[in-house]
């Protein structure tokens, strides 16, 4: 079970229990303790951290409005985030910047992701491939550079990297933000260290950002201190964020190495990439909307409108779930947009949709007349319609037939979304332009 999923499950003993008491709130600790300890935070953290949880939650008043409920689960918002660390503020100005890591932690992608960051705010960017070791680093660097039409500089088989820093100064000297992408190796290594510590010293940069894979654990403490006490570095990047379980680990064991956790990569995509706030970050696995990142999107994706009254109307159709369809993927993997909305627990089958079934999903409804869009029972009920819409479309009948179960499901899931009032309120606020208040006081 994955760190937010296992987080929810266990708050959830509290939500629905009947007493909070202390024996209710012994019970969520020790629930917390497994999750944890299973996602890989240190375990000597979850100690910490549990023992705080349990004495604020029982010997803190709530304040005043807030029931037992909700004071636990704000007291378990409040350390989680602590423990996470704390919102990063990226300087936007004039700057450079060198990013280091091991192999296998995607830092040459998180230099493209990081340069687009800094282009979308409207400073100028130069990218400098400094990485002599690894085949084909050269060539990532261009494929990313004609990708996102950032220019970049490199001197393909050069070896010296003070040569190819200076030059690479002196190629870029108008830009705003120059970014250099430094070699890795399988391990730390003496080599290594000295590579790094020469590119430091002839590139000078403001900031030192190690790149580290979530998937790595409470290792992300030992590599953060190995590139610190190397080149002393000012932050870390933490990467694969879309989904993996031990997320937490090596967030928890970064902040614990008196580093901060600057940017997140959430996803393959060069857009899928954010600065770290711990705030949001806990919010998410905790199921609570992050409904400011979502209009974020929005905006950039030129979306007009996101209409809430089609998501909660009285009975979602296949029309309206079409409509939502076609404004909704130029946000993104569905999955991601409803977990901005708070809408964690949906289907995994449907959260995990790929872009090719999705298109499959548009080509078999555009073959449906207007009646059975608005009413999915008449193709349910005939084979005849199901057949013909299977071959209108180019696809079989167990296509329509699964894209019609994938329906149901977020059916039945809205169903009970709805009923949640304070959260639809919410949503239909944002919604409308309304202010978002705090989900958690």
């Amino acid at each position: 079970m994955d760190l937010g999923a296992g987080l929810r499950k266990a708050l959830a003993r509290i939500t629905g229990a009947a007493i909070v008491d202390e024996k209710a709130v012994a019970e969520l600790v020790k629930e917390l303790q497994r999750v944890l300890i299973s996602n890989d935070v240190n375990v000597k953290l979850v100690f910490e951290l549990s023992k705080k949880i349990q004495d604020r939650a029982v010997k803190e008043k709530p304040a005043g409005g807030v029931g037992a409920r909700e004071h636990v689960v704000k007291v378990v918002y409040d350390e989680l985030v602590a423990l996470m660390g704390e919102r990063y503020e990226p300087r936007l100005g004039k700057q450079r910047v060198l990013l280091l890591g091991l192999f296998g932690s995607g830092k040459t992608t998180s230099t493209a992701k990081l340069a687009k960051f800094y282009r979308d705010r409207g400073l100028s960017v130069g990218l400098v491939c400094c990485d002599t070791y690894r085949p084909a680093a050269y060539e990532q660097v261009e494929q990313l550079s004609a990708m996102t039409g950032i220019p970049f500089y490199g001197i393909k088989g050069e070896r010296d990297v003070k040569k190819i820093v200076e030059n690479g100064l002196e190629h870029f000297k108008d830009k705003d933000v120059i970014i250099v992408d430094s070699s890795g190796r399988d391990a730390f290594d003496e080599e290594l260290s000295q590579e790094l510590k020469d590119i430091n010293e002839a590139f000078k940069p403001d900031e030192k950002l190690l790149v580290v894979s979530a998937d790595i654990g409470q290792v992300a403490k030992e590599q953060a201190e190995e590139f610190n006490r190397a080149v002393g570095i000012t932050g870390v990047l933490v990467t694969k964020m879309d989904g993996s379980g031990k997320g937490g680990g090596a967030l928890s064991s970064v902040a614990v190495s008196s580093a901060k956790v600057a940017f997140i990569g959430t996803g393959e995509k060069i857009g899928d990439f954010e600065v770290f706030d711990a705030k949001k970050f806990v919010g998410r696995l905790l199921g609570f909307p992050d409904l400011e990142a979502l209009l974020e999107k929005v905006k950039k994706a030129g979306v007009e409108e996101v209409d809430a009254g089609r998501i909660l109307e009285k009975d979602l159709t296949i029309e309206s779930f079409y409509e939502q369809l076609k404004a909704t993927k130029k946000l993104g993997p569905l999955k991601g947009v409803f977990q901005m909305m708070g809408m964690v627990d949906l289907p995994k089958e449907l959260m995990e949709e790929s872009e090719e079934k999705l298109k499959k999903y548009e080509v078999i409804i555009n073959s449906m007349t207007k009646q059975e869009r608005k009413d999915v029972e008449l193709v349910r009920k005939s084979k005849q319609r199901t057949d013909r819409i299977a071959m209108g479309s180019g696809t079989k009948p167990e296509d329509v037939r699964e894209l019609l179960s994938q329906f149901e499901k977020m059916r039945k899931f809205l169903n009970a979304f709805k009923k949640n009032r304070g959260l639809r309120k919410q949503v239909e606020k944002m919604m409308k332009g309304g202010n978002l208040p705090g989900m958690i006081g």
